[in-house]
């Protein structure tokens, strides 16, 4: 479809490309319109291997490697390369530290990793929710010296459940969140979590799941002020199970309103709620940023999960709670929604509002 718009793209890389999430990021930019993929890094094991060679067959997210991956040769972690954006999937372990070295020598980092969530010039962002709060990245130092900077994705796990509250803290206003997670194995990456433990069973803990479940959505719903995040007045208490599924998070969540809504009123604004994405028309943001089902039995992730093509939040068993206020059953895609999908959304919106552009 014509738009009469025209894009120059963005020189963009992956640091993790040989994980579960690296996988994902090249799978979503193959043939994107605002990026090219031009870098690839890894560990030092893959380093100077043609991509396709590095991983040795252990491409999983679908049937091929794409094509702009192939022949790429696969870099160390190092700040040397040509690209201005970089997702990043490292593992924690090593992620903080790589990736504030690329942002202070200029590059543009969004990181899936919880390093820098908290860092109080680092916005922790959902395109959807809180898209104002990318001002912050002008006050951090990397910004000042080289133009660069670091942007983070939330846990997967309360991705689609702030689209969520955001939606009903704008019209009702939340004081308490109860929730109950039912994480898929592909949450845990590649090789995830042995058959011996999971097949017909529930692990009722993942390390530290909650914590972050609790948390991070204060953050991510607070207001921008200044040159810091006050935290939304929410209180959120989290269990996090992980199930036998492989993909898609859900979560039973039960929520205090400051003003009284009915079922068909939650209904309605969760039907109607539209963020940043939606009016501007990203290429990965869903038409609707929130699904209703009505259906006694939905949502459920064999049938709903790709919604969106895996961007949009389902929504189900809306009702009134007998202990809060009302009651309800999210689910989301937690590699597309929660992971690579939301970092690009994220990179699509500082692309249009001029944040790559300096």
């Amino acid at each position: 479809m014509k738009t009469g718009l025209v894009f120059r793209k963005v020189k963009a890389g992956i640091l993790g490309a040989t994980g579960t999430v690296g996988q994902r990021f090249i799978q979503l930019l193959d043939g994107h319109l605002h990026f090219e993929l031009t870098e690839l890094c890894a560990s030092e094991k893959s380093s100077g291997k043609l991509y396709e060679e590095a991983l040795s067959g252990r491409w999983k997210i679908s049937s091929h490697i794409p094509e702009i991956a192939k022949k790429l040769t696969v870099k160390a972690c190092k700040p040397d390369l040509d690209c201005k954006i970089l997702f990043s999937g490292l593992d924690s372990s090593v992620a903080g530290e790589i990736e504030t070295d690329f942002a202070n020598k200029g590059y543009v980092v969004i990181s899936n990793s919880k390093n820098h969530r908290w860092d109080k010039h680092v916005p922790l962002l959902s395109a959807e929710v809180n898209p104002d709060h990318l001002e912050l990245v002008k006050h951090q130092e990397s910004y000042k010296k080289s133009g660069g900077f670091i942007v983070t994705n939330s846990n997967c796990t309360i991705m689609g459940v702030t689209i969520v509250l955001k939606a009903l803290t704008d019209k009702f206003g939340v004081e308490l969140v109860h929730l109950v997670s039912m994480q898929a194995i592909s949450g845990a990456g590649y090789p995830g979590v042995p058959s011996m433990d999971i097949l017909g069973n529930v692990v009722p803990h993942i390390g530290g799941e909650e914590e972050k479940a609790e948390t991070e959505p204060l953050k991510i719903l607070g207001t921008y002020k200044g040159d810091e995040i006050i935290n939304a007045p929410i209180k959120i208490s989290a269990h996090c199970n992980r199930v036998p599924v492989i993909d898609g998070h859900m979560c039973c969540i039960s929520v205090k309103l400051k003003k009284k809504a009915s079922v068909e009123e939650i209904t309605e604004v969760l039907q109607e709620f539209r963020g940043e994405p939606q009016l501007l028309k990203l290429p990965m943001a869903p038409d609707k940023a929130i699904i209703v089902r009505t259906e006694a039995d939905r949502p459920q992730p064999r049938v709903d999960l790709m919604e969106g093509k895996g961007m949009t939040t389902v929504v189900g068993r809306i009702r009134p709670c007998s202990l809060l206020d009302v009651k309800m059953v999210v689910l989301s895609h937690n590699t597309l929604r929660g992971a690579a999908g939301a970092a690009l959304l994220n990179a699509e919106l500082m692309y249009r509002k001029g944040y790559l552009s300096q």
